[in-house]
């Protein structure tokens, strides 16, 4: 029988590497992902020391004033912005630049990572005005397709919807990556194959990259054997997939409006030039920028990196602890149950190390039924650090009360 911390590392590489997406860690001290030598091989050997607050342009390898970097842009057909979805600071600056752009060439579009192509009709309704936002969380279904609180993204979608700049969704369905990341891209249906162009996976720095992000996983040498290689080589096509979908939908986009594009999306897509950002160049040969954000550990006046990371990099204070909490309970709908169900024992976010177990049913959350997970999950992101929520779940037969307070997981539970 496996030891819950073998347990543990399973959900996470499957809950962090697959569903999240592989992406970076968040700041450079202890990852070896912001330090490789590959990408523009002009830079590749070079490091660039990043200071908080400041930005860089990679070319010069000296910082560059933020209007500078806006008309250096102007050329470009597609500026790709990554960011780690938690981070205000970084939201902010893609707000930033989306204004700015806005600002130099009217004839703008926004690509989204968080949405499948498949939900393209909702967000054309929001560009052109027709809902509220209450409406456009509902509708949209946006805390089923993505974990994070739409308030880091509020005041891009706002300015969006006041200026009619057209949302494009750039992601394929999850279950397609899924059996992609199972089976291969030869698995999927002619209909499924339609939605998610096949992959490259041939390229060896991109290779070099993903497997870096892979392995700096704290793995327990239980996991370390023959099956390693394997689970590499599926999260790899995942993660192929994901780049290539959207540099396809991005360049439909950027094709269908013929007007500039701003990509929004994890670093871990991004960085180097070697994933989204490469794959929508090869597809078209559209010139394009990079913008990659930083984390500088407190206390550090810099953080080094690799100088080929991105075509403009910008330092962002570490933050203490993100903007808005994460609640970490991810839930689940059964046939034949109105009630939801926790999917899963707290892996992260402030329901880590509490009463919660996985086949809970949630009877009530402060005192309301929910049978939508996305109505549920709206309720629960309306709620700031310290403040407290009551489930009420039915166990094994017995009804209990379990009090959640947004706090951060004692660092106990995390070393768990």
């Amino acid at each position: 029988m496996r030891d819950r911390r073998s347990v543990m590392w399973i959900v996470l590489l499957a809950v962090f590497l697959v569903f999240a997406r592989i992406a970076p860690a968040q700041d450079a001290a202890g990852d070896k992902s912001l330090r490789l030598k590959i990408g523009d091989p002009r830079y590749k050997d070079k490091v660039l020391e990043v200071a908080s607050d400041e930005l860089y342009s990679v070319e010069t390898g000296k910082p560059i004033p933020f209007a500078k970097m806006i008309q250096e842009m102007k050329g470009s057909r597609i500026i790709h912005v990554g960011e780690t979805h938690n981070s205000l600071s970084m939201h902010d600056l893609q707000f930033k630049i989306i204004q700015a752009l806005y600002d130099q060439d009217r004839a703008l579009a926004i690509g989204l990572e968080m949405f499948p192509a498949t939900s393209q009709d909702i967000l054309t309704k929001w560009s052109l005005g027709f809902m509220s936002e209450d409406e456009f969380v509902r509708e949209a279904q946006w805390y089923v397709h993505w974990n994070f609180n739409f308030a880091y993204y509020r005041k891009i979608f706002l300015f969006a919807k006041e200026n009619r700049i057209p949302v494009y969704a750039l992601n394929a369905p999850k279950d397609i990556i899924t059996k992609i990341r199972m089976q291969g891209w030869d698995a999927l249906r002619d209909e499924e194959k339609a939605l998610v162009p096949k992959p490259d996976l041939t390229h060896p720095e991109h290779r070099q990259l993903i497997r870096t992000i892979f392995e700096s996983a704290d793995l327990p040498p239980q996991m370390k054997g023959a099956g390693l290689d394997m689970m590499f080589e599926g999260l790899y096509r995942a993660q192929s997939a994901w780049d290539h979908v959207m540099a396809a939908n991005a360049l439909e986009g950027v094709r269908k409006e013929r007007k500039k594009m701003v990509v929004l999306a994890g670093s871990g897509h991004l960085i180097y030039n070697l994933g989204i950002n490469l794959r929508a160049y090869q597809q078209s040969q559209m010139p394009f920028k990079t913008v990659i954000s930083v984390f500088v550990e407190k206390g550090k006046p810099s953080a080094q990196v690799a100088r080929s990371l991105g075509d403009y990099l910008f330092g962002v204070p570490e933050e203490a602890r993100p903007a808005f909490p994460s609640v970490g309970l991810s839930f689940k709908k059964f046939k034949g149950i109105d009630n939801l169900v926790i999917d899963a024992k707290p892996i992260d976010g402030a329901a880590l190390g509490r009463d919660f177990e996985k086949g809970d049913i949630v009877l009530s959350v402060d005192g309301k039924a929910y049978i939508d997970i996305n109505e549920l999950r709206t309720f629960l992101a309306r709620f700031k650090w310290d403040e407290e929520v009551k489930f009420r779940l039915l166990r094994t037969a017995q009804e209990r009360e379990v009090a959640l307070k947004f706090q951060p997981a004692p660092p106990a539970e995390m070393n768990k």
